[in-house]
C-alpha cells in the first residue's frame, strides 16, 4: 500500500490507534501489534508515560523506539489547558513535536470547541509543534486549521466513542477534496465497515480507539480493522464503477449471445 506521509515522515500503515480503555498494557500491546499501527495516541492526562514513576508506564509496553507516539489533549476544555498539556508531553518525550490537539466543548457529547481549537493551534504551531488536529466536519474550519499550519486535519465521523460511523459523508468529502494535508477520520468509527467507507471516500487514514478496545475481542478487531483500512485504500485507488440509477448493465458481453431466434434457425 502507498505510504501515509505526515509532516515529512512516511508510514506504511494508514491506521492509527489509541491506547486507552484496554484491560491492561498487555492487551494494549497485543491489539496495537495486531492492528499494524505505527502511530499510537497517548492521552497525557490519563496515561502514565513517566510523570508518575510509581505507576506502570505505557512506554514499557509500547516503547518510542518501535512506535511513533502521538500525545493528545483528551480531557482538555480550554486552549490554555491543551497548550500546557502538550508542552508537558514535549518535556516528557525529550522534545517530541508531533502531537494531536483536541479541545472539547461539551462534557456530554465531547464535541470539539472549534474556536478554542483554532486558538490553541495557532499557539502550538508558532512554538514549533507539528499539530494533527481533531475538529468538527465543518469544511471552513478544516481549511482554516490547515492555513494556520496544522500538518493533518482530523474531522469527526460522529461523536467520540459513539460508534455511529460516518453521519455526514458529504461534508467529509468536501474537506478531503479541498485539503492539501492528510485528512484522517477521528471519532465515531464503530466497526470495520465504517473504516472502509471512510477510506473509499479518499481519507488518508483512520484513528480509532473504542471500536477496538470496546470489542468483545479487541485483538481480533484490531486485525480486522487493519484489513479494512487496507482494502478501503485499495478500492479508492482502483476507482469504483460509476453508479447508474435506473439503468442495468450486464456483467457479460452481449456479442455472440445465443438467442431464441438463432436456436430456431439452428434447429431447422
Amino acid at each position: 500500500m502507498d505510504p501515509l506521509v505526515i509532516a515529512g515522515t512516511s508510514y506504511s500503515s494508514r491506521l492509527l490507534v489509541g491506547t486507552g480503555k484496554y484491560k491492561d498494557f498487555t492487551e494494549t500491546r497485543a491489539a496495537v501489534e495486531a492492528s499494524g499501527a505505527q502511530i499510537i495516541t497517548v492521552a497525557i492526562r490519563r496515561t502514565n508515560i513517566g510523570q508518575n514513576p510509581d505507576e506502570p508506564n505505557l512506554l514499557d509496553a509500547l516503547p518510542p523506539s518501535q512506535f511513533t507516539l502521538l500525545p493528545n489533549t483528551a480531557g482538555c476544555y480550554t486552549a490554555k489547558d491543551a497548550v500546557r498539556t502538550l508542552r508537558l508531553a514535549r518535556e516528557l518525550l525529550d522534545g517530541h513535536s508531533l502531537v494531536k490537539l483536541e479541545v472539547l466543548g461539551d462534557q456530554q457529547t465531547l464535541f470539539p470547541d472549534v474556536v478554542a481549537t483554532l486558538e490553541a493551534a495557532e499557539i502550538l504551531v508558532k512554538e514549533g509543534f507539528q499539530v494533527m488536529v481533531y475538529t468538527s466536519d465543518d469544511p471552513i474550519v478544516a481549511k482554516r486549521l490547515e492555513e494556520i499550519g496544522c500538518v493533518a486535519i482530523m474531522p469527526l465521523a460522529s461523536l467520540i466513542g459513539s460508534g455511529m460511523g460516518i453521519l455526514n459523508p458529504w461534508n467529509l468529502q468536501i474537506i478531503i477534496d479541498n485539503a492539501r494535508v492528510p485528512v484522517l477520520v477521528d471519532a465515531g468509527v464503530g466497526t470495520v465497515s465504517d473504516a472502509a467507507i471512510a477510506m473509499e471516500l479518499g481519507c488518508d487514514g483512520i484513528l480509532t480507539n473504542t471500536a477496538i478496545a470496546g470489542a468483545r475481542n479487541p485483538v481480533q478487531m484490531a486485525s480486522a480493522m487493519r484489513k479494512a483500512v487496507e482494502a478501503g485504500r485499495e478500492a479508492y485507488l482502483a476507482g469504483r464503477m460509476a453508479k447508474k440509477i435506473y439503468q442495468a448493465s450486464p456483467s457479460s458481453p452481449l456479442e455472440g449471445i445465443i438467442t431464441s431466434t438463432s436456436n430456431t434457425i439452428a434447429n431447422n
